[in-house]
């Protein structure tokens, strides 16, 4: 029955470009589009329009991406037409009612991560998204890393033996206002935090049975470091480290009875791997002429192949990155933050 809720029929995009657009001009959607526009197995996708509240800064981003389209505000572009799919690189405050305007106006939807601020926020938003029929899912780019795909064949295969215990480090040092005043919806926890919970979602493939966080708050009332421990049936558990005032070694290891798999830094979208038997394996990323803002940003390309496929094969969300799993990270973020005392305005809506 799952499956069916989530296949719709779109015919006019399964044999056409999967046309997008893009909502805001900040860094990590220039990263996205440098992502796919250089990358020489995207298929038929293009960008062909870009939005930002300064249509002046719109229009520069165009003229770096070589994007035909600019609109000075969100709303335009989400009334426009010749777009089929818009991607959300906005600040986090900002994630809700964009991908709301743009569902509501017969858009399909890739929003970065977070995909909302609260457990509240995901639901609706999921349940719009449902409502119409239209493809949502947010922007857990470490999904679709081929070292992700290589780690969980082995663990698959049962090359380490069952999965105990997972150890994730994720920390940088930033002076970014988004991270750390509460107003931008600045947290740990949702800007890095949510990469070590949706890797021990994605290794035991359950529901913690206990949550533990501890952590320390910044003047501004904003989480700027926490260890996460989630405890699974049978004895699993995680051990996770988010950090945004250290940087970490931003690795994560996977033990299990037999072997372990580690993957190295960034461990959120690695390029190496050490594989169950103590073999290093490399996935190389395609180059770009122009200089990309993160680490490993040419990675992904690989989500926006995933969004073009699902939306051609007639899919609401993708099985490798499900509603239901973006509303149990939105659920396990907000657990942690209020074990931390950070709470935001929209959290009383």
């Amino acid at each position: 029955m799952k499956q069916l809720q989530s296949r719709i029929s779109i015919q006019s995009t399964s044999k056409m470009t999967i046309r997008w657009g893009i909502v805001s001009a900040g860094k990590i959607c220039s990263d996205f589009v440098n992502a796919v526009n250089s990358y020489p197995q995207k298929g038929d996708q293009e960008i062909v329009a870009v939005a930002a509240r300064d249509k002046t800064k719109a229009d520069e981003f165009a003229k770096l991406h070589n994007i035909k389209k600019t609109f000075g505000s969100y709303e335009e572009m989400a009334k426009s037409g010749g777009i089929d799919v818009v991607y959300i690189g906005a600040l986090n405050p900002y994630h809700f009612e964009l991908a709301k305007l743009y569902l509501s106006n017969g858009k399909h939807v890739l929003c970065e991560k977070p995909l909302c601020m609260n457990t509240n926020q995901a639901a609706a938003l999921i349940d719009l998204a449902r409502n119409k029929k239209l493809f949502l899912m947010e922007a857990v780019w470490s999904r679709f890393s081929p070292a992700y795909e290589e780690m969980m064949k082995e663990i698959e295969n049962g090359d380490i033996g069952e999965v105990k215990f997972l150890e994730a480090n994720l920390g940088f040092f930033s002076e970014s206002d988004r991270v750390n005043l509460k107003q931008l919806g600045g947290s740990a926890v949702l800007d890095v935090g949510v990469y070590v919970i949706q890797l021990a979602q994605l290794i035991f493939k359950d529901w913690p049975i206990k949550v533990d966080a501890f952590g320390n708050v910044n003047e501004d009332g904003v989480d700027y470091t926490e260890t996460i421990i989630l405890e699974y049936p049978g004895g699993k558990r995680a051990v996770l480290n988010t950090h945004t005032q250290l940087q970490l070694i931003n690795n994560a290891i996977v033990y299990g009875t037999k072997s372990r798999i580690t993957l190295k830094p960034p461990f959120h979208f690695p390029h190496k791997i050490i594989r169950s038997d103590g073999t290093v394996k490399e996935f190389k990323l395609h180059l770009s002429k122009i200089p990309y803002n993160f680490e490993n940003s040419a990675g992904l390309v690989y989500e926006a192949m995933e969004v073009a496929r699902c939306i051609r094969e007639g899919l609401t969300e993708s099985p490798r990155m499900t509603l239901a799993e973006s509303l149990r990270l939105a659920v396990l973020e907000t657990k942690v933050r209020n074990k931390l005392g950070v709470h935001f305005d929209c959290d009383d809506q």
